[in-house]
This record gives structure tokens, C-alpha cells and sequence, in this order.
């Protein structure tokens, strides 16, 4: 299976990036699943229903969250009914929407995507570790399903890794979103599964995780609060990884990072 998964969009310039890009990487890497973290996709600050759509409807398969995810509240009277987005599933039971989507593609192979939250430097959600055992413990890689994938929404690399390891021979697919600044270390673990500690995001890249510098410097040499923080809105640089996964296991054979625009050098997976 070829997966591709795009790191988070931020705001009104990464989201257009994003939506301009995904049909045509589709096509160029012939993507089986497509994934797409968009909590910051709508003015930086969450998303709305609207926009899930928009991202459906270029060839998104499912779209990721994280803390950022009940920023536009409209969200939590829509959430129930999309079973292709989700939120970490950490969260409180009773929480609205779900953290794991298990489906077939229409050329019959099936995949299952868990959306969980990291604790350090986070909220004090449940512990990620056994919530993703007991997200995945009905399925084996392989076996009873194609791929599995996991968005770990987290701010520490050392917990995202910790994750990857824990995870390794028993998922496709371990990726770190959150921190808007992709890594170094694409790599595929001893046991098989592909790892990234962070995708990084698709937005403007001229600027402090995606926010305009200037609100962002003031905070941090005032102290004080300043200027609401807003998505800068020059050219956005597409970010995401890029995995292809063996027919029999389901392990990783593949991974290299994806990198489209302006700031970052650029790169694009060699088929």
C-alpha cells in the first residue's frame, strides 16, 4: 500500500497549498491511502465541516486532529456524523466524534488510522500507550488488516519516539504531528514500521510555526499579551511523509519525507 500523510494545515495558505497538491501527488505517487492532519485549517485555529469536505473532495481519505481540534465549535454538532475524521482518541469517554477509523479503499485493501495525544507538555489526557493497544487490539497487521497508522498529536519527541518503539512490528506507520517543524528522521524501525518523529505542516514557513512572527515575537520579549496570533498568509510549503508498506505484512518498505514550496528544500519521494 502507498500512504501519504500531510502534516498540519495552517490556516487559509497551507490549506490552499494543501488542496492545489493532493490531487496531483495522488496521481504522481499513485497514493492508495491519503491522510491529512487539518486541526489548524481554518484561520489557524481548528476546522470546520466545510473545510473537511473541501479536503474530501481533492482525494483525502481521512483527516486528523489534535488539541487545536474544538477551536471552531460548529465542529462538535458535525463531528458525530463524519466517520472519516478524528479526534485523539485519548480523549474522555463521552467525548463527541472517534479516534480510529477502520475501512477499505475501493480497490479492496483495508487500513485502520488512530488519531491519539501525547501527555508531556500537553493536557493530562489518558495514557497514549494503552489507548492505542486497545484501539488496535482487535486487528493484526497482515492478517486481518492491510496498514495501520497512527498520528501521535504530541509536543515532546522523546514520547512520539518511546510511541514508535512501542509500536514497532505491530503498525505500518507511527507519525508525530503538532509541533509544525518537520524532522530528520524518517526511518524505518528494526521490527518494520515506518517513523517520523513530526511531519511538519503545510503552511507559511516565513513565520513562527505557521503564525505571523511579529504577534510571536512580541509575546515572547514583552511577556504580556499582544496582537490576536494569525496565520501568516505568504506561500505555504507543503509537508508530509510518504510510505509504501509490503502486500504480506504490512510492514513498512519505504519512507521518505515529502516537501513542496517556498523556505524549505525541497523534496519528493523516488519511485
Amino acid at each position: 500500500m502507498k500512504i501519504l500523510f500531510l502534516g498540519d494545515v495552517v490556516g487559509r495558505s497551507g490549506r490552499e497549498a494543501a488542496l492545489k497538491a493532493i490531487p496531483m501527488l495522488r496521481k504522481e505517487l499513485k497514493v492508495d491511502l491519503l491522510i491529512v492532519n487539518g486541526e489548524n485549517a481554518a484561520g489557524g485555529f481548528g476546522i470546520t465541516d466545510k473545510i473537511a469536505q473541501e479536503f474530501y473532495a481533492v482525494g483525502t481519505d481521512v483527516i486528523t486532529t489534535g488539541n487545536h481540534v474544538w477551536d471552531q465549535r460548529t465542529i462538535l454538532g458535525t463531528i458525530d456524523q463524519d466517520p472519516r475524521m478524528l479526534r485523539p482518541v485519548n480523549f474522555p469517554v463521552g467525548t463527541p466524534g472517534r479516534g480510529v477509523v477502520a475501512a477499505k479503499l475501493k480497490n479492496g485493501m483495508s487500513f485502520v488510522v488512530v488519531n491519539v495525544m501525547a501527555r508531556l507538555f500537553m493536557d493530562p489526557l489518558d495514557d497514549p500507550f494503552r489507548a492505542v493497544d486497545e484501539a488496535i487490539k482487535s486487528f493484526t497487521l497482515g492478517k486481518t488488516v492491510d496498514a495501520i497508522i497512527i498520528d501521535v498529536h504530541g509536543e515532546a519527541s522523546s514520547e512520539k519516539m518511546a510511541l514508535g518503539h512501542y509500536l514497532d512490528g505491530r503498525t505500518s506507520f507511527v507519525v508525530g504531528t503538532h509541533t509544525h517543524i518537520p524532522t530528520a528522521d524518517a526511518m524505518i524501525l528494526p521490527n518494520g514500521t515506518a517513523y517520523q518523529t513530526d511531519a511538519g505542516m503545510c503552511g507559511d514557513y516565513n513565520s513562527v510555526i505557521g503564525m505571523k512572527a511579529s504577534g510571536s515575537v512580541h509575546r515572547f520579549v514583552k511577556k504580556v499579551p499582544g496582537e490576536r496570533m494569525e496565520p501568516a498568509d505568504g506561500e505555504a510549503t507543503v509537508c508530509g511523509v510518504f510510505v509504501e508498506t509490503d502486500a504480506a505484512t504490512g510492514l513498512a518498505t519505504h519512507i521518505e519525507p515529502v516537501r513542496l514550496g517556498p523556505r524549505l528544500i525541497n523534496t519528493r519521494p523516488s519511485l
